[in-house]
């Protein structure tokens, strides 16, 4: 983790702070003033604080968020505790803007506060931080299997902003024990979640129990299936803060109400770096074998873990964002009521009944192309558009363009006979052939189904 703290040119020598060369009026009493000469931290304390204590997180580690300064000893300090009401904050500040909320979180949180940064666009969230003038502090993830260009991007920002990123790890022996007994490329397989956890989840975990707060850069529009209801600050509801249990961690979102495209228009602006693997189709950049480009039609999401079902693409850093299964209302297919999709004259919703006769017929009068869909699904969403203008340019062509709804109870019939993999599925029935084509490529805009089509019938 970066940390840029702006105040007197004089270094703290051996800790793993570095300093901005901002405002050197602001006062390092804002983030605690540290004394080496005897190694010992006086600590300037809040009264928000309650006990704070000599913490050392992980005795046989050297990898926590705290410096060592900081963690050798501070004098034992009870002041009234100060509940903050941060429901009522992120109504306050709901239309507030990223600039304004990242001065009101380094404010409050001062040094116990660092901006969670993934290589991507949201060094947005930086530049934010050095335009309130206050002391931030940056860290970053690193898995081990990012992009070159991801590295890259690391040391040119560090560069740019006159800091130093402290990076987490894994556990190495984690690591190690994965790949022997699962090889490289296990997630292809058995999906991403136990990668993440040993990759990204368990260094975070750590990373955060020497914090109080930390930012992230989740927008709403990143994933309408996960991310639709990010606040711009919550009680974090997965890990764990500096003093422990639950309600110990504050999460802030400050460009959680800010669309994808605001945000590239503010990075232009003030001229910031940005990832090179951004002008190859790339938008949300994770690991290098899980992450692709996105292609016309589809939603940015759909570049992280393309194999898997796309109602719930996080990979356990935002885990609260996720539903639980016994929260969505159902209907009677066992399908969640969710508004439906693909809705147009041009366009034929089929049965159960009805897709099962059209996948038995051996010669058809017309030939069909059918969407297998969930509602809920961000990439189905995304591709809807330009589905239902195929189906509008195909009217009257001797081509029928249907829908399917293949969640549900319907989910397993279609894996069985339908060549479900994710949602969406994509299927063409010719005039005289009983087995349906299967659309592979992954570019759902109009020309290129378009294409597809006039290749087949």
């Amino acid at each position: 983790m970066a940390f840029a703290v702006t105040s007197s040119p004089a270094a703290i020598s051996g800790s793993s702070f570095s300093r901005s060369s901002a405002s050197s009026d602001l006062k390092i009493a804002q983030i605690g003033s540290f004394r080496l000469a005897d190694r010992h931290a006086t600590v300037n304390l809040s009264q928000k604080r309650c006990a704070v204590k000599p913490v050392n997180v992980e005795p046989k580690r050297n990898d926590s968020m705290l410096s060592y300064a900081a963690t050798t000893s501070a004098p034992e300090v009870s002041e009234k505790v100060e509940v903050e009401d941060f429901e009522q904050l992120t109504k306050e500040l709901n239309n507030a803007s990223p600039l304004e909320i990242m001065d009101k979180a380094l404010e409050k949180f001062g040094n116990d506060i660092a901006i969670a940064f993934s290589g991507a666009e949201d060094v947005a969230l930086i530049e934010y931080a050095k335009l309130t003038g206050r002391p931030f502090r940056v860290f970053s993830l690193d898995t081990g299997r990012l992009n070159p260009e991801t590295y890259r991007f690391f040391d040119e920002v560090e560069k740019h902003y006159g800091i130093r990123i402290e990076y987490m790890f894994p556990d190495a022996v984690e690591v190690q024990a994965l790949v022997r007994s699962k090889g490289l490329f296990s997630f292809y397989e058995d999906g991403h979640q136990e990668c993440c956890r040993v990759r990204k989840v368990r260094p975070l975990r750590r990373a955060l129990k020497g914090l109080r707060a930390w930012i992230t850069g989740q927008r709403k529009d990143q994933s309408p299936g996960t991310r639709s209801e990010v606040p711009v600050v919550q009680v974090d509801p997965v890990f764990e803060g500096l003093d422990g249990g639950v309600g110990s961690l504050v999460k802030w979102n400050p460009v959680a109400n800010v669309d994808g495209k605001d945000i590239w228009n503010f990075l232009r602006a003030m001229n910031v770096p940005v990832n090179s693997l951004h002008a190859q189709g790339f938008v949300s950049i994770g690991c290098e074998p899980c992450t692709r480009p996105v292609l016309p039609g589809q939603h940015e999401r759909e570049g992280r873990w393309w194999w898997e079902d796309a109602k719930a693409k996080e990979c356990g850093l935002h885990k609260g964002n996720l539903k639980e299964d016994g929260a969505a209302q159902v209907n009677g297919n066992g399908a969640t009521t969710e508004s439906d999709i693909f809705n147009s004259q041009s366009l034929v919703t089929l049965s159960r009944t009805g897709i099962e006769n059209l996948a038995k017929l051996e010669s058809r009068k017309e030939s069909w192309i059918v969407v297998l869909y969930a509602p809920w699904c961000p990439f189905c969403q995304a591709m809807e558009a330009s589905y239902v203008e195929l189906a509008e340019k195909l009217a009257g062509s001797g081509v029928k363009v249907a829908k399917f709804r293949a969640d549900g109870e319907q989910k397993e019939y279609s894996k069985n006979e339908l060549q479900l993999g994710s949602f969406p599925t994509i299927l063409f029935f010719p005039k005289h052939s009983v087995k349906p084509i299967k659309y592979a490529s992954e570019k759902r805009d109009v020309d290129s189904l378009m294409a597809f089509v006039n290749a087949l019938r």
